[in-house]
């Protein structure tokens, strides 16, 4: 995860977090992936910082339609990225 997180992408993250308990929570959970559209736009924010992780969660959400592929899906590791 970058320590230094832009506004940008601070931003981004509490909207992200607002769709996932609103919206999301009423119309219940219809992502064909695992890890869901909204969480991996959080993970992908977190890990790349804003225009890179937007570029990816648009990319994932433009595959999930009913005629597109399933299941996991996790965000590419960063070269640079360690899991803790």
């Amino acid at each position: 995860m970058k320590k230094n997180i832009s506004i940008l992408s601070k931003i981004s993250l509490i909207l992200i977090r607002v769709y996932q308990k609103s919206f999301s929570a009423l119309i219940g959970r219809s992502c064909r992936f695992a890890p869901t559209c909204s969480d991996y736009a959080l993970i992908a924010i977190k890990r790349y910082g804003f225009f890179k992780g937007w570029y990816l969660a648009l990319i994932r959400i433009a595959k999930c339609n009913p005629w597109g592929p399933h299941g996991h899906d996790p965000v590419p590791k960063n070269k640079k990225h360690k899991e803790n």
